[in-house]
């Protein structure tokens, strides 16, 4: 078993890495230090400007906001400066009203809004917001490296807070150092009641489904499957790991004023790494133990893949999470460690390059290729077979086989990534 001070540092990432989130992540941290900023700025501003790094435009420009029915940055920009709350961190739009979605229009309107790419930024997920009052008066907040994270906030050019931007060595800086069987030991053989508070995340993300299959989100994947797809997919457990996670998707990226759990900064990924899981738990009507226990291996190997991936990059989300559900459903089919290694190999040697080219209602396409992809890969793995390291990137070794992927979605695909934000912002 880990030892007590090993698992302490865990759960207390786990705390850090899975938590609730309003709306999408990027377009909401934006929200976020817009609030903050207003906040020391202290008056409704005039003016609010903002800079940000190329993934967080790229993933800012596509989704919906809740409770407004409208897409994209200058919404969620305006309803941060006039009802934001940056106590509230990324649910920092709860108290968002059609009355304040009205002021919100109006603000837009006026032309009070500006957006630029930061192409220097120090961090893929770099914000730097200024808001000016009508008196002059104006204050600055800059997020960095997390979604959360302030490293600077001024008022009237007096710096009240500053911490230097560490770039990519902070986005990959944690207190624990994870590799895949410490993930797997601690997942399955930690004390029940020190990791049972992860049954938060699915109460959260079933929610969010259940939002999905009773309305009209997105582009309703999840109520198309259960509704009418069954007739080709089968009333079968892969066809509710599908139709669950893709519309609990279909729900955050469609603006649905519900919190999801997230993971690593994305609900997108929060959402992967949970709700296959929660779906064929029940198919197999595994115990509230097993269903725990699996919970817990999925959040937390996505959790350590993005250790080194970093917070946004090339790569899609659906990618890292969806390998960590896969090692999950291998657990919940009674696989052990050999198991989930071949899994995650299975994972790798599939989805490999899988681009993200933004945030927005269709990612619950990818999320449901990822979502399809962990049960192929758990039934190969258990049935003996595993992609080997004579195929492609693949390694003998695990943990070389998940730096192999990072490696390639951190490095080898930023020119990818410029391509897509060039096309995005072209059209």
């Amino acid at each position: 078993m880990v030892n007590k001070s090993e698992r302490e540092k865990i759960i207390a990432l786990i705390n850090r890495e899975v938590v609730p989130a309003i709306g999408c992540t990027e377009p909401v941290a934006v929200a976020l230090c817009v609030a903050k900023a207003t906040e020391i700025l202290g008056a409704v501003p005039a003016k609010i400007e903002v800079a940000l790094s190329g993934n967080m435009l790229k993933n800012a420009m596509g989704v919906g906001i809740p409770g407004t029915g409208m897409i994209g940055l200058p919404i969620a920009m305006a309803l941060g400066a006039l009802v934001g709350k940056s106590s509230y961190g990324l649910e920092v739009l709860r108290d968002v009203n059609d009355e304040a979605v009205k002021r919100g229009c109006k603000f837009i309107d006026e032309g009070r809004i500006s957006i630029s790419h930061a192409a220097d930024a120090p961090s893929n997920l770099h914000i730097d917001v200024v808001v000016r009052a009508e008196n002059g008066d104006s204050a600055r907040a800059v997020i960095s490296c997390e979604h959360t994270h302030f490293i600077l906030l001024q008022r009237n050019g007096e710096t009240s807070f500053e911490e230097s931007a560490a770039g990519t060595a902070a986005e990959t800086a944690e207190d624990i150092a994870l590799d895949l069987a410490t993930v797997y030991e601690f997942a399955t053989e930690t004390p029940l009641d020190e990791i049972s508070f992860i049954l938060e995340a699915k109460k959260l993300n079933m929610a969010a489904a259940q939002t999905a299959l009773s309305g009209d989100y997105g582009h309703s994947l999840g109520a198309t499957i259960k509704k009418s797809g069954l007739k080709y997919y089968g009333d079968t457990p892969v066809a509710h790991m599908i139709s669950y996670t893709s519309a609990a998707c279909d729900a955050r990226m469609g603006g649905a004023p519900v919190a999801v759990m997230s993971n690593s900064g994305s609900g997108n990924q929060g959402i992967t790494a949970t709700m296959p899981v929660v779906s064929f738990a029940a198919d197999m009507e595994a115990s509230e133990e097993q269903t725990i226990r699996a919970l817990v291996l999925s959040h937390l190997t996505s959790i350590y893949i993005k250790q080194s991936l970093g917070r946004l990059s090339a790569l899609c989300g659906c990618v890292v999470a969806s390998t960590g559900a896969s090692a999950a459903i291998v657990y919940l089919m009674g696989g052990g460690y050999a198991e989930v290694c071949a899994a995650v190999k299975n994972m790798v040697a599939n989805l490999t390059g899988m681009i993200c080219d933004g945030a927005k209602p269709s990612c619950a396409l990818k999320i449901s290729s990822g979502v399809s992809t962990a049960m192929m890969s758990a039934m190969l793995a258990m049935n003996g077979k595993c992609v080997t390291s004579t195929e492609g990137i693949i390694s003998d070794d695990v943990d070389a086989t998940i730096h192999n992927l990072t490696s390639i979605g951190r490095e080898a695909m930023t020119e990818t990534d410029r391509l897509v934000l060039q096309i995005m912002t072209s059209k």
